[in-house]
Formats: C-alpha cells, sequence, structure tokens
C-alpha cells in the first residue's frame, strides 16, 4: 500500500452517513485489509493528521468539516468457520453490512439473528453498540472479534466478557479511539428456538411451522411499518437510548400513567420508553429548522433537507430538556457526534 497514493483528498461523505448531514475530510481512504492500518496510521502520524473509522455512517452526527483522514472499513467476508455440538460459530469481516448478514445466516439455515435484521450499519460496528432490537442484542450471541490496537500496533482477540457489554455500550465506546473491530464470529444455536418476547412476535407463538426465516420477515414488517426509511427520509435510526431509571425515580410518572411501557431490570431498575417519553411530551412531528422528530416514530430525528450537525445537537438538546421538564428523566442520544 502506498498511503499517499490511497488517500483521497476533499473526501465527500454527504453520501456515506443515514442522515444524509453534507461533510467533507480532508482526505479519506478504504481499508479493504488489515494490513493496511499500521501503514494508515505511520501516515497520518507523518502528517500530524487525526485518523477516525467509520463503518456504515448509520450512528453518526458529522460535523461540516473535518481536519484529518476518514478511514471507511470496507473488509468483506463471511463465512461458517465451526460447527460445535450446541451452536455454529460464524465469521464476518467489519466491512460486511449488518443486514446482509443476517439474511445470508438465515439462508444457511441457522437461527438467532432474525431478531435483529434491518439494522444498519455493518458487522463491525455492531459490537461497539452492542445493537438490539425486538428483545434481543448482539451480546446475546457474541462469541469473540479480532481487534486491532492503535496504541500496541497489533491485533488481538476480545471474548465477550472483555467487551464489557451493556445496554447499548461496550469497552469500545469507553475508549473509542483505541480499538477497530476487525471481524466478529457469533455463536448460533444448533437448537434454535425463536424469541417471541416482544410485541408484535408473540402471536407467531401460535404458527407450528415456525422458521428464522418466518421470523425475520415479521421483523422486517414490523420495522418498515413503523420506521421512516432512511434513504428516503435520512435518519440514524432509534435516536435516543431508552432510558435506564431507579424504581423511584419511575414512580411518579407510573402513577400518572399506569400504563405507560416500562421494563423491570435484574437490578431493580425499570427500562423505560424513550420513544413514549417524546410522544407524551408532545414532540412527535416537532420540526426545528431543516430537521425534525418523526411524525412516524417519537424515536427517530430526520433530516428534511439541508440539516448540519448543528441542527441536530440543538433539536437532541431540545428534546432532553423538553422530557426532563416534563418527566424528570434525562435522556441520551445513541449516535456519536464527530
Amino acid at each position: 500500500m502506498n498511503p499517499q497514493a490511497s488517500l483521497i483528498p476533499d473526501f465527500d461523505l454527504s453520501s456515506r452517513n443515514t442522515l444524509a448531514l453534507r461533510a467533507r475530510s480532508r482526505f479519506g481512504i478504504a481499508i479493504e485489509n488489515a494490513a493496511q492500518l499500521p501503514i494508515l496510521f505511520a501516515e497520518a502520524a507523518r502528517r500530524a493528521l487525526p485518523v477516525r473509522v467509520l463503518g456504515g455512517g448509520s450512528n453518526v452526527v458529522l460535523a461540516a468539516d473535518f481536519d484529518g483522514i476518514t478511514a471507511l472499513m470496507a473488509t468483506r467476508g463471511k463465512a461458517i468457520i465451526e460447527q460445535r455440538e450446541d451452536v455454529t460459530i460464524i465469521e464476518a469481516q467489519a466491512g460486511e453490512t449488518w443486514h446482509d448478514l443476517v439474511c445470508w445466516s438465515v439462508e444457511q439455515g441457522l437461527g438467532g439473528l432474525e431478531n435483529l435484521a434491518l439494522i444498519p450499519g455493518t458487522a463491525g460496528a455492531a459490537p461497539v453498540q452492542n445493537i438490539g432490537a425486538y428483545g434481543a442484542e448482539l451480546a446475546d450471541l457474541f462469541e469473540s472479534a479480532m481487534v486491532y490496537d492503535r496504541n500496541s500496533g497489533g491485533t488481538t482477540s476480545f471474548t465477550r466478557a472483555d467487551c464489557a457489554f451493556a445496554y447499548r455500550h461496550s469497552v469500545f465506546k469507553e475508549d473509542k479511539d483505541r480499538y477497530i473491530v476487525l471481524s466478529i464470529r457469533l455463536a448460533l444455536p444448533r437448537d434454535w428456538r425463536p424469541n417471541l418476547n416482544f410485541a408484535g412476535l408473540a402471536e407467531l407463538a401460535d404458527d407450528p411451522a415456525l422458521t428464522p426465516q418466518s421470523v425475520m420477515e415479521r421483523v422486517i414488517a414490523l420495522r418498515q411499518s413503523k420506521l421512516p426509511d432512511w434513504r428516503l427520509h435520512p435518519n440514524a435510526g432509534s435516536f435516543f437510548q431508552n432510558p435506564i431509571v431507579s424504581a423511584e425515580m419511575a414512580a411518579p410518572l407510573l402513577a400518572e400513567f399506569p400504563a405507560a411501557p416500562h421494563f423491570p431490570q435484574p437490578d431493580g431498575r425499570l427500562k423505560l420508553s424513550a420513544g413514549w417519553l417524546i410522544e407524551k411530551s408532545g414532540l412527535k412531528g416537532f420540526r426545528l429548522g431543516p430537521v425534525g422528530i418523526s411524525d412516524r416514530h417519537a424515536l427517530v430525528v430526520v433530516n428534511h433537507g439541508g440539516g448540519q450537525q448543528a441542527d441536530i445537537a440543538a433539536l437532541a438538546n431540545h428534546v432532553k430538556s423538553t422530557v426532563r421538564t416534563r418527566f424528570g428523566v434525562q435522556l441520551h442520544e445513541e449516535p456519536v457526534f464527530l
């Protein structure tokens, strides 16, 4: 690799983030092989430029200009690598599209990932956020990841314990500039049992011919019925995390709204619905300049055209302030501002 020849100057990222924010980077580069990384970082050090790594651009809010190098993970490849007595181990390179990986696994006759269908982004980004939907999380099926350590300049394997997974969190978010996920391995159960513990899926339990394919199709239909398509209405999916609060903090809310969605956690706290809180605060469909809250789902921030990072930040702050004033609950964003 000749790093100077591979770097693309004045790199346009407007079509490489699902919020369709107008954004440019001083340089850009596609990473198609992990061997490029140490060479890239050496070149960046020589030029005294920062480097940031992007996957599918589905969980970021990009600034208009980045005076550095944006590296896009473009590695490809997925395969069944091991059959154990109880699980099948599959591996995917970081640049693989997550939804394509889910569909491929189902086509192989493997269950486990179907509840996570249609989540935008890449396989390499999935453990960073510990993606989850419809009662399932990546951590439930995670086996290991091969990771590049920018501090040491080498690669290492991370187990599930190493990743310190929590709700929409992992060790990769704690030290976000240090580790780059190169590939992931997932353990899919050979004795598949559907996860139907979510509204919209429970009625499938009466289907004697239920398969991972049919569950995946229902999940896709549910997501498409509720969430705006980012290709038509630019968005970053669920913009706010569902807050987890103490029972004492939730008490006033549940006294006023006994039917408000709330989910007990193992530690005694309660997970609330951020979308419900936003909608009950009167913000569904709310617009602030060129951006706003979707009129289809209160958890989704939409760029109606021409929005910038500052517009998204102003809207997010308004939503957080309004919900905090109305319910005393603090919301936190899921996407990362870069």
